[in-house]
């Protein structure tokens, strides 16, 4: 047996045999044996190296294996749904500590792409579109005779620039047979959406990819978004077992502001139940659940498909329709996390396999040493802490990101990297590894010493936060901004001018601010001249705008 059918196969197999991604731990994609002492390259000498950005949407780091033992808050799965993003860190580097600008989809796929913070790239909101003539690292690729693509999902509302070939989907697309835009119109796709956008990426790599130029491909998903739609393949998983819960499934923000108690993003109260939890009628009234027929209809599902997920869901929807009105508040609330944690992973497990596809790709074709694979989501989410779901918060479930770098000729294999680094690090990043300077007007710093295991001096001590949305937009979460250092988190809701601090080492879950504790006010102040020195370093002329 070939090694590139092992490779697919075995996760699956071990996932099925119920041992989780253990056995892939060091596992390389090649024959050669584990590299674990192998001596990095001189890659100043090689030739530009092939890029990829995977990047997920909503994708939190709770939910990937290779951070299971990283994180000190939130759910703790006692499985990964992430074996071959497991593998990508266990063959490369895994930034413990990666931050968000701004925790919401359109400003941070725009931080992304500028290096520039949200009131820099005119991207504050979901409700803005990038300006076309804002420069991007794949401009700069372009210029510099690097192919580029994009595929998946773009969301920005302009046409896509910087790329020779682009297949996007509509804004934030189905999890069904997407149509998808290219620079020569529209093409309808069959299947499930994290199938198609990783057949479209296979599909440019093996036919559209130029073997004289090195390339860049961005390889965006739309999973796992809201609403959580599992592909056939994967919505049965999890059927059989109840999933942990976080130990904050059921807190009362007692030790939180305001704003914690203003929100609307709470799994009891706001999930709608066809919508969001796949229940086609209402078990409080018996009547149908409105959120179903709109959940078919925007997924863009076929009469089989339509058929073939109400039959997946089926016996646990019964079980709620005939004992729901014996069911505790506390009980009503178990049943949707459930359902609700299962379906996020089921999509997971979709895009992971995507990963993996590709990666079988670069190895068969011989460009795995020299391509480097960046994974990240573009936001961490809620996955039951505090009963909520979704991102916007300061808070850690929801300002980190996972961010993963895979690179065997760069990049020594099992690296853990704990600095505080952003989204906003990444165009200069992708630009140093292409060997171009990072431009005056990008903000943040190239990642590229931390590849290379170095240490820097002079390295950030905070990571500026800012979220504009507010209500009465969706979730009502409150605007604030703030700073995350090593130790402190400090939040400042300015509508209702209150403030936020916690003490990340006392309290990891940021269950209870200690703004108002006597014994925090010399770090209070610190922290509140950090913050001053941040927003004037970042040009945010008007912070409470």
């Amino acid at each position: 047996m070939n090694y590139v059918i092992r490779y697919y196969y075995l996760p699956v197999l071990l996932l099925l045999l119920g041992g989780g991604n253990t056995q892939l731990a060091g596992q390389p994609y090649t024959d050669e044996g584990p590299r674990m002492n192998e001596q990095r390259v001189d890659v100043e000498n090689q030739q530009p190296p092939n890029i990829i950005v995977m990047y997920s949407d909503d994708h939190t780091a709770q939910s990937i294996g290779a951070y299971r033992e990283a994180l000190d808050y939130g759910l703790k799965l006692n499985h990964s749904p992430t074996p071959h993003i497991d593998r990508l860190a266990e063959g490369g580097l895994r930034f413990d500590n990666a931050f968000v600008t701004n925790s919401i989809c359109k400003p941070s796929r725009a931080v992304l792409l500028t290096g520039q913070h949200s009131h820099k790239n005119g991207v504050l909101t979901n409700g803005e579109s990038i300006d076309v003539d804002l420069e991007t690292f794949p401009q700069l690729l372009q210029q510099a005779d690097y192919q580029t693509a994009m595929i998946g999902k773009w969301h920005l509302g302009t046409e896509p620039q910087g790329f020779d070939y682009y297949e996007v989907l509509h804004g934030q697309g189905p999890y069904y047979n997407p149509t998808m835009r290219t620079p020569s119109g529209d093409i309808d796709r069959e299947g499930h959406t994290s199938e198609v956008v990783t057949n479209s990426a296979l599909r440019w790599l093996r036919d559209q990819r130029s073997r004289e130029k090195p390339f860049m491909l961005v390889y965006n998903h739309k999973a796992p978004h809201r609403n959580w739609l599992p592909g056939p393949k994967h919505l049965h998983d999890y059927s059989d077992r109840d999933l942990p819960e976080p130990t904050t499934l059921f807190y009362d923000y007692s030790g939180l502001t305001k704003a914690a108690h203003e929100q609307d993003m709470e799994i009891a109260t706001t999930m709608s139940w066809g919508w969001d939890l796949k229940v086609p009628r209402n078990p409080e009234t018996g009547e149908p659940a409105p959120g179903w027929e709109r959940l078919v209809k925007r997924n863009r599902l076929t009469d089989e498909q339509r058929k073939q997920i109400k039959k997946a869901y089926a016996e646990e929807n019964n079980y709620l329709y005939e004992h729901y009105e014996e069911m505790t508040e506390k009980e009503r609330l178990q049943w949707r996390y459930q359902r609700y944690v299962k379906d996020y992973l089921r999509v997971i497990r979709g895009l992971d396999d995507g990963v993996g596809r590709v990666m079988t790709y670069l190895e068969r074709e011989n460009l795995l040493d020299n391509t480097v694979v960046i994974y990240a989501g573009d936001q961490g989410f809620f996955m039951g802490e505090n009963g909520w779901f979704d991102k916007r918060w300061i808070y850690e479930e929801s300002m980190r990101m996972p961010l993963i770098v895979h690179w065997p000729e760069g990049i020594a294999p099992g690296m853990v990297n704990k600095e505080l680094v952003q989204n906003l690090d990444l165009a200069p990043t992708i630009l140093d590894l292409a060997g171009l300077a990072t431009p005056d007007q990008m903000q943040g710093r190239s990642l590229m010493p931390f590849l290379k295991g170095e240490s820097l001096s002079d390295w950030r001590d905070a990571v500026y936060y800012h979220y504009y949305e507010g209500p009465p937009r969706v979730h009502k979460v409150a605007r604030h901004y703030g700073i995350r250092t090593n130790r402190y988190t400090l939040a400042h809701f300015y509508e209702n001018d209150e403030w936020e601090l916690f003490d990340l080492e006392e309290d990891p879950e940021q269950l209870r601010s200690v703004y108002d504790d006597a014994d925090y006010a010399e770090v209070q102040e610190e922290l509140k001249q950090k913050l001053r020195e941040l927003q004037e370093k970042y040009e945010v002329e008007n912070p409470e705008r």
